[in-house]
Formats: C-alpha cells, structure tokens, sequence
C-alpha cells in the first residue's frame, strides 16, 4: 500500500469546530483525485462509574441525526488542553461530577476515510460531587444506568453513538455477536 501524494489543498469550509479541506492528490498509478477532510481538533468520552457500579449518561438531542441520544460525556479538546483535562473538565460540565482517578481506556479515530478526528477514551473512577455548567447551547440530563441495562439499550437503539458504544464495549468486556442481539 502506498501513500497518496497531496498535490494541493484548499479549504472549502472554516468553523468554529471544524473545516473542510479538499485535497487533490496523486494516486500511486499517477491518477489524480479530490478528497474531502473533515479537520477535528480530537476529543474525550468518559466512562464515570460510581462506586456502586453504575455508570453516568448524558441524554442530548443531536441535530445531526434528529434525536435525542443517550451518551458517554464527551467534548472537544480545546487549543491548549491536553486529553485528560479535557475529560475532567466535560465530566464536571456535563454531569457534575469530579473523577478521583482518570484513567485512559483507548484512543481511535472516529472516522478516518473522511475525518481526522481522534477520540480518547477514559474511565473516570472515585467519583465525587462538583458543579454542573453546561455549555449555553446544551441543554443535558444525566442518566445513571445500571450495568446490566447496558446490552439492552443497545439492542433496543438508545445507545447508537459509535463512541458510547466502543467505550462501554471495551469497558465492560461485551461482545457485539449475532448471538447476543445483533444482526
């Protein structure tokens, strides 16, 4: 496999969150095709599990998709930060928790045909109370689930979000087998 050379780029979009580059390149039998990136600057999930074993989920309406979706806490990297600030930080934000311990699970690029963005993923323990503060553009409810709920709300579609379904995957050992529910 060979790489592709970028003959050119361009930017089609700049945001606030992301931008869009369009980069021609080279293909190693000289063709020539346009790419569309999607630039990220990376981002944090968290898994807080309470001492009693259940785990903390942020219900949001996601415009993208048109639904509310049940979720790990997550956000963006901000210039500056480093990952595992950035997850104490929207831990606090979003649930108003505070983890003791902080521990990094995986980290994974979310969708990289098209996207740059890479996630980190955490696993927040020793939880304490804090202060929630929402951004002013969130409007959040915290759901604490048990850990046993957590194959069904997957089957039955309320956790549908490839970065809540790695993290509690990874995390509680599951397997996603036609055996257990898939397709």
């Amino acid at each position: 496999m060979a790489d592709q050379s970028v003959i050119w780029s361009t930017y089609a979009f700049e945001g606030k969150l992301i931008n869009v580059r369009i980069d021609t390149v080279e293909l190693p039998n000289g063709n020539r095709r346009e790419r569309e990136i999607v630039e990220h600057p990376g981002a944090v999930a968290v898994v807080p599990v309470l001492d009693d074993g259940r785990i903390a989920l942020v219900r949001q309406y996601r415009p993208a998709v048109g639904r509310g979706m049940l979720e790990l806490p997550a956000g963006t990297v901000e210039p500056g930060e480093n990952a595992t600030s950035t997850a104490q930080r929207e831990l606090e934000e979003e649930t108003g928790l505070r983890a003791g311990s902080m521990a990094r699970l995986v980290q994974f690029f979310t969708s990289p045909g098209w996207c740059n963005e890479e996630l980190v993923l955490f696993v927040a323990t020793n939880i304490s109370h804090g202060q929630r503060s929402p951004e002013d553009d969130e409007d959040i409810d915290v759901e604490l689930v048990a850990r046993g709920d957590i194959p069904r709300l997957f089957r039955e579609g309320m956790v549908a979000d490839a970065k809540t379904m790695v993290g509690l995957s990874i995390y509680l050992g599951l397997s996603l087998s036609p055996e257990q529910g898939g397709e």
